[in-house]
This record gives structure tokens, C-alpha cells and sequence, in this order.
């Protein structure tokens, strides 16, 4: 440097937006990455464009944790604009200007959940969609969104993968057909406790759809057969489901197309007998999981079935089961290699004394789990699964 020359005075201020990013990037500290943008406006714009997450709790949440009422929200809407990730879960009165701000993240946004919004009518749904082309995931379960929105729904999201619409009572066949039109990518549905829902609606399914939930919808044989239409099923539970119109209609799962099958949930289907156990068990080798709970009309026969084909079988529940006998629990024992747990409550035909002989024939590899099982999380219906608990 010449004599004579001037040295222009730097500091962190004078670094651009790009190295700011990179520095706020790093705080592996919680509070400083809170206290970042109290340095200044510039910081904080900085601070607010590497938000990519928020989550608000609704008005029935405690009153700790509830920051809603559409003025904060208005304005923590404004203050994130480069949000991957939103859930209003629980705000039932959403005014349709919060809505049409959703419109703001355009196709930045990949997730959205709306459960529980209850008042939000059809307009304000295709309001925060409209723009949110990208979206992947959406979680609607108890909207009063109707076949309608769920249509304008799947015409502006024709990315999306991951689709719950359960305790949806406006939803039916209908609404479910616009997803299988327009949405060739997905691969998870939960639309359990649609009442209007026979199944139909699947018919054409892309095959990339491998979870599904439509336990205590009313599935009619019709219906069986949409749900397996695709052939890519790897979850299925239509658990609740107690009418038949045309004998052992659930057979369908086993004839040909539910044969990736892994997982399966026939929890509380009073009406399953041993037919369909026998063609469900010939005709998917991959099960690894099997809910039969409360399925109290199988017999030896069904049990023996299972025992002869579910090679992959690693957990099984039984409980409430009363035609479960001791040879039906023998061919189990003798026949699934693979069986690691076992949840058996409420047999009335197992004794103690046979539950031990179980244990010690397996030298001890299974585990016998009395409890019963109430509820099933998205991809588990075991109550011992880290993500069940976590969400129930």
C-alpha cells in the first residue's frame, strides 16, 4: 500500500447477505441463532429467510403453548417467506385472508397441515393451494372439506405423495377418484373414518401408492378391489370393517395384487372367516405384520394357514381372538421361523400352561405382549414402535 493511501475501516456489517447466511448457518446454538437478528434489520431478514418450519398450535391447544389469533399469525406469515413447512393444526377459524397468504410461498412449499381447522370452508382450502403447486405433503384430517375442495386440491397439487383426509365426513368416492386422477406420484393415503368411502374411488391407482388407511370406511367388494388396483400396496388397513355383502369379499387382497403386502390390519373385522385367512395367506408371502385382533371368527383352519405360508411373519396380533386354540397357537409356533412378537390378550381357549410351551419351543426369541392394541400410527400398528408412541 502506497504512502499516503487511506485504509477503509471493515466490519462484520460489511459482509454480504451470502457469507451472513453461511455464519447464521453454523450457530449450533439455539440461542444464538434466536438472538441473531436482534443485531440489526439486516440481520434479521437474514435470520427470518433461513426459517424453513413453523408450526403454530390452534386455541384448543393449552393456553401455554397457543400464540394464535389472526393478527400474530398475519404477521408470523409476513415475517417467514421462504417457509418448506407450515401447520396451522388446531386454528378451527382461519380467515380467508390468512388463507390467500399461504399463497405467498408459491412453490417453496412441500408441507402443509391444516388438521382440525374445522371451519375452513372449500374457497379458503383452494385458496392456500392455489399457488402451491410443489406441495407433497397435505394433512386435512378433520376439515369439513368436501369432494369439491379435495378436487381443486389435486388439480393445483399434482406433486403430492403424502395425503390425509381421515374424520373427513364430506369426502367420498369422488374425491378420492380426483387424487387418483391427477396425482400420479403418491405413495401414502390415510382416509380412515370416511363414512362415505366405499373404495371405488381407488380404481386406477398408480402403483407408487403403498400406504394406505381405510379402516371403518364402509368398503364395499367393488371397492376391495380399487384399493388393490395399483398392485404396489406394502400397507393396508381396513380395520372396523364388519359389514359383507358378498361373503369373505376381503379374500380379493389375497388373489393376486396384494401379494407385496407387508403389513396389514384386520383389527375389529368380526366377519373375517377362514377362507379369507387361507386365500390372504397363500397369497401374500411378504406379510411381516398381521392385525387380527377381535377377528374372533377364525378357526383352526385359518391358524393352521397361517402357520403353513407366513414364512415372513415377525408379528402378530392376536388378541381377542376366541376360536385361537392350542393346535392353532402349535401350527404358529411350528410353522412362522421368523415370528418375534406376539400380542395375545383375551384367548379364552389359550391357557397359561400353552403360552409358556410357546415360549420355551422358541427358546425364548419371542416375545408375548398382553397388551392390547387401541389404535395404529401411519406405517406401524404395533403399540412398541417408536413412532406409535410418539404419536398416540
Amino acid at each position: 500500500m502506497g504512502r499516503g493511501s487511506r485504509v477503509t475501516p471493515t466490519s462484520i456489517v460489511h459482509l454480504p447477505d451470502e457469507c451472513l447466511f453461511l455464519i447464521f448457518q453454523r450457530l449450533d446454538n439455539s440461542s444464538d441463532r434466536n438472538s441473531f437478528g436482534l443485531t440489526c434489520h439486516r440481520w434479521l431478514q437474514v435470520q427470518n429467510s433461513c426459517r424453513k418450519s413453523l408450526q403454530v398450535y390452534g386455541s384448543h391447544q393449552s393456553q401455554a403453548t397457543s400464540i394464535f389469533n389472526s393478527v400474530n399469525l398475519y404477521k408470523l406469515l409476513q415475517r417467514f417467506r421462504e417457509l418448506e413447512s407450515l401447520s396451522l393444526t388446531g386454528c378451527m377459524e382461519l380467515p380467508d385472508s390468512i388463507l390467500a397468504e399461504v399463497q405467498s410461498y408459491g412453490t417453496k412449499l412441500r408441507t402443509l397441515r391444516l388438521d382440525g381447522c374445522s371451519d375452513t370452508s372449500d374457497y379458503g382450502f383452494s385458496l392456500a393451494v392455489s399457488s402451491c403447486s410443489f406441495l407433497t405433503l397435505i394433512s386435512l384430517d378433520r376439515c369439513k372439506i368436501s369432494d369439491d375442495g379435495l378436487h381443486t386440491v389435486a388439480r393445483s397439487c399434482k406433486m403430492l405423495k403424502d395425503v390425509s383426509i381421515s374424520f373427513c365426513r364430506r369426502i367420498s368416492d369422488s374425491g378420492i377418484k380426483s387424487l387418483m386422477t391427477y396425482c400420479h406420484q403418491l405413495r401414502s393415503v390415510r382416509a380412515s373414518h370416511c363414512s362415505s368411502v366405499s373404495g371405488i374411488g381407488f380404481e386406477g391407482c398408480p402403483q407408487s401408492l403403498t400406504h394406505l388407511d381405510v379402516g371403518s370406511c364402509r368398503l364395499e367388494p367393488e371397492g376391495i378391489q380399487g384399493i388393490l388396483s395399483g398392485g404396489g400396496l406394502e400397507y393396508l388397513n381396513v380395520s372396523g370393517r364388519t359389514q359383507v355383502v358378498h361373503g369373505d369379499d376381503l379374500a380379493f387382497i389375497g388373489a393376486g395384487l396384494g401379494s407385496r403386502l407387508r403389513t396389514l390390519n384386520f383389527r375389529l373385522c368380526r366377519t373375517v372367516g377362514d377362507l379369507t385367512i387361507m386365500v390372504i395367506a397363500r397369497g401374500c408371502p411378504l406379510l411381516q405384520e398381521w392385525n387380527l385382533v377381535g377377528c374372533d371368527q377364525i378357526k383352526f383352519s385359518g391358524w393352521d394357514s397361517i402357520g403353513s405360508n407366513c414364512k415372513n411373519l415377525e408379528r402378530l396380533h392376536v388378541n381377542r381372538c376366541r376360536n385361537l386354540c392350542e393346535p392353532g397357537l402349535r401350527a404358529i409356533r411350528d410353522g412362522c421361523p421368523r415370528l418375534s412378537v406376539l400380542h395375545i390378550n383375551r384367548c379364552p381357549r389359550i391357557p397359561n400352561a400353552a403360552l409358556e410351551l410357546f415360549r420355551n419351543h422358541r427358546e425364548g426369541r419371542v416375545e408375548i405382549d398382553p397388551r392390547e392394541v387401541l389404535c395404529i400410527a401411519p406405517t406401524c400398528i404395533s403399540p412398541n414402535c417408536r413412532e406409535h408412541q410418539r404419536r398416540h
